[in-house]
């Protein structure tokens, strides 16, 4: 079977994604669903202003083993709200811990972490609520087994912006050459810069040998442009300051079907904070609230530290790659919140490398 290249060829992982409806709205949610009976959970929280819910609960000292969903989310502090759409579905669904006798009494435990985007799209008080997150795991529940995974400004990342670029979503997998497979997704939206200054590469592209760099003359016009969209944004927010460039945190999940303690999760989401690294510069700043939450659906046994090792490896190249795509997925905006080009709109668009286009999501 080919591979498919998001963190939807882990399986049983579904993806679903919603977005604030409304003028000036510019934000959304996106829930990564585990299958069911749940996956193994941790997390590695390295920015400097995490806005996170129920990740006490991933420490590999406490009591929850397995979650059943992942909450990513625009919106700030205020974002979180979407979790308890969550939790209410779930609930139905009868997923959660057992704190009764009766097979309907279950808490669901579901992490979250939440992207600083509010006003991009002009409206500050456009964000995610509980209605948004039902949507959303709605959503994840009604794809097919290793469905493709809409990619670009949807869900978490359509109010995303990286550098003063058009963040988004992506998403992208490796296959191990001992049959495990690595997923991650990834929501982009950074305080650091995702491409290379001096030739207009990003970042995360020259692990991946790339060759055909921009002419000197597109990087420069590319390089105006933006300044110039920066200033126009401060302009239109009436941010003399650039306040505004301190609405960050790059989000991601990683996901595989390697059997993982919480502690071997734990450390693989630590060693994927290395794909955020190749692939945004400077990152885990105290703008940023970077946070990679990590999954196990245990259905490979990991017989050695070398294949531990891979699975680590591959953890932090599947990141990298969702950022790229994410990126190269993404569609500039100009409205009442700022002007965001797109890396597409400044560079073109990828000449032989896999992408997606961006899509909409669901509106609600």
């Amino acid at each position: 079977m080919e591979l498919m290249d998001a963190i939807t060829a882990v399986a049983g992982v579904r993806v679903g994604h919603a977005r604030v409806a409304g003028a000036g709205a510019l934000t959304g949610t996106t829930v990564v669903l585990a299958p069911v009976g749940g996956a193994v959970a941790a997390v590695d929280v390295r920015g400097g202003g995490p806005g996170t819910h129920e990740t006490d609960a991933l420490d590999p000292r406490n009591l929850v083993q397995r979650v059943d969903a992942i909450v990513l989310t625009g919106g700030s502090a205020y974002g979180p709200a979407a979790v308890h759409g969550v939790m209410g579905w779930l609930e139905e669904q009868g997923r959660g811990v057992r704190v009764g006798p009766l097979s309907h009494q279950v808490v669901p435990v579901v992490p979250a972490a939440a992207l600083l985007d509010l006003g991009r799209g002009g409206n500050f008080r456009a964000r995610p609520d509980a209605a948004l997150g039902r949507a959303a795991v709605e959503a994840a529940a009604a794809t097919a087994p290793r469905a493709a995974v809409p990619q670009g400004c949807v869900g978490a990342g359509t109010g995303a912006v990286a550098g003063g670029l058009r963040g988004g979503t992506g998403s992208a997998a490796v296959r191990l050459e001992s049959g495990i497979t690595v997923g991650a997704l990834a929501v982009v939206n950074a305080a650091g810069s995702v491409l290379d200054p001096d030739t207009g590469v990003l970042y995360g592209e020259f692990y991946g040998a790339r060759t055909d760099h921009p002419r000197p003359s597109v990087h420069e016009a590319a390089q105006r442009r933006l300044a110039w969209a920066r200033d126009e944004t401060r302009r239109r927010r009436d941010d003399p300051d650039g306040a505004h460039a301190l609405l960050n945190t790059t989000l991601a999940v990683v996901a595989t079907d390697a059997r993982l303690t919480k502690a071997q999760a734990q450390k693989m989401a630590g060693v994927a904070h290395d794909g955020l690294a190749r692939a945004i510069r400077p990152v885990h700043l105290m703008n940023d609230g970077d946070t990679v939450f990590a999954l196990s659906t245990e259905a490979f046994e990991v017989p050695d530290t070398a294949t531990m090792n891979a699975v680590l490896g591959g953890a932090a190249d599947a990141v990298m790659r969702a950022i790229v795509k994410a990126v190269r997925a993404a569609q500039g905006f100009d409205g009442p919140g700022g002007v965001f080009p797109a890396y597409a709109d400044l560079y073109g668009p990828a000449t032989g490398r896999p992408g997606q286009s961006c899509q909409p999501g669901p509106r609600h």
